[in-house]
């Protein structure tokens, strides 16, 4: 494993081999709040986890500095490099657990689906905003793990819906799905082939091996002989930019190209440029600096020398997701402490934190934020929602916003993430539940 410490507002740090920074407050102390962070700067996938990452660190950071932490309490955030791969994952969690660790974002469905069952254990609740296990929206059978603003089959079943709003409708079309064969890639399609039955269209699947991420001729070739519809893209990392190259290549209509919302970064469609022009995928926020907190990271920890990431990348959809994960963990802790009268906070608290969640239009304006994203609200039933999503538009140089805000297909979603919960706990007697009034 290896460490990167940033304790109470110290952003320079060394890379170590499993320890602490020499000199840093121990980081249970009482007058902190440990947040370690699983990113990957290396590897096939860094060129999407490093923005993502910096973000997750600038904003956390931005608190520190500006504001003291939260609730007067500092905050003490350690990277730890997984390479996104959920073996390292797990070596992460396990290194860094008994530190006082108050949340887990693995960034990652594989290393989610190996922490999920260590979290009830630990007493740590896990945040995958927007990926893992979709049926982990079921707050009373998966009291510890949180996956808002939508789940993947949310996502999904927004993209279908989307789809089924252009040309005349869905019925009879074909879509293709090109997808990393991993847990992540996996993940929707048993909503995606339920959908497929329900609403008649047939659908083609694509599975792009880890080891041809930047290999997809033949891919593409299929899709050309297939000539699907729409093509929907659950991508990451090098895939991506790949994917992308090879639809001009065989000159597929990029504007009936549609990427999830880990398929829609710059660093996805830069090396495409005018040529991935019409690529579309969703988002859950905005992108760009013209909000009063990323001007504030700005001043305060990239005008600082505090940041890794280049100046000119900030505002960048990947940097603002981190910006916007970091948003999410900071007012859960706001909210544990107002919620449990605690102010260094616990695993413990930071699930209560995160069950009353409820980022209000007023609150995104108080942090800067106004208009950054949609309101979000956490229940104890509810760990995810279904809140709206929008749809984005590559131009050659930046992303465009083309559709309004819309929701997902809640009321098809819902039973399904309802009866995938209850499947998933049905063998597990001993497993942690709750009931939610």
């Amino acid at each position: 494993m290896r460490f990167k410490k940033m304790a109470l507002g110290i952003a320079a740090a060394a890379m170590l081999g499993g320890g602490l920074l020499s000199g840093a407050t121990p980081s249970n102390a009482e007058d902190q709040i440990y947040i370690p962070l699983l990113t990957y700067r290396t590897g096939p996938f860094a060129g999407s986890g490093t923005p993502i990452a910096n973000g997750l660190h600038d904003y956390l950071t931005m608190l520190n500095e500006r504001d003291g932490g939260i609730g007067g309490v500092k905050l003490a955030i350690e990277e730890c490099e997984t390479g996104y791969n959920a073996q390292k994952g797990v070596e992460c969690y396990e290194g860094t657990k008994g530190k006082g660790a108050v949340v887990y974002n693995p960034y990652s469905t594989g290393i989610t689906l190996q922490l999920i069952p260590k979290a009830p254990v630990d007493k740590i609740p896990i945040l995958s905003m927007g990926y893992g296990l979709s049926a982990t929206a079921v707050g009373s059978k998966f009291p510890w793990t949180f996956n808002a603003p939508a789940t993947y089959w949310s996502q999904m079943s927004a993209i279908i819906k989307y789809i089924d709003s252009q040309d005349g409708g869905i019925k009879g079309k074909k879509i293709g799905f090109i997808y990393l064969d991993v847990g992540y890639g996996r993940e929707p399609i048993p909503l995606l082939e339920e959908l497929s039955k329900e609403m008649g269209f047939e659908v083609l699947l694509v599975p792009v091996g880890g080891k041809e991420m930047q290999n997809q001729s033949s891919h593409w070739l299929q899709v050309r002989k297939e000539k699907p519809d729409y093509m929907i893209m659950w991508g990451w990392g090098a895939m991506n930019p790949t994917a992308v190259k090879e639809a001009a290549k065989i000159r597929y209509p990029m504007d009936k190209f549609i990427g999830v919302w880990w398929s829609g970064g710059n660093v996805d469609l830069r090396p495409a440029g005018e040529d991935g022009k019409g690529y579309k995928s969703t988002n859950f926020h905005s992108t760009g600096t013209n909000y009063g907190a990323i001007q504030d990271i700005i001043k305060h920890v990239v005008d600082k020398g505090l940041s890794q990431v280049d100046k000119a990348s900030v505002g960048d959809n990947y940097y603002n997701r981190g910006v916007m994960n970091a948003v999410l963990i900071a007012e859960a802790i706001r909210t544990a402490q107002e919620k449990t009268g605690v102010k260094a906070i616990t695993g413990v608290e930071m699930r209560v934190g995160l069950e009353n969640l409820n980022l209000t239009s007023e609150r995104l304006a108080e942090i800067g934020l106004e208009g950054f994203t949609n309101p979000i609200k956490v229940t104890c039933d509810d760990h995810a929602g279904a809140h709206p999503i929008y749809i984005q538009q590559w131009d050659g140089k930046g992303w465009n916003k083309v559709s309004d805000w819309f929701t997902p297909m809640t009321e098809r979603v819902r039973p399904k993430l309802v009866a995938a919960a209850e499947e998933w706990v049905k063998d597990k007697p001993d497993w942690e539940t709750q009931t939610c009034e």
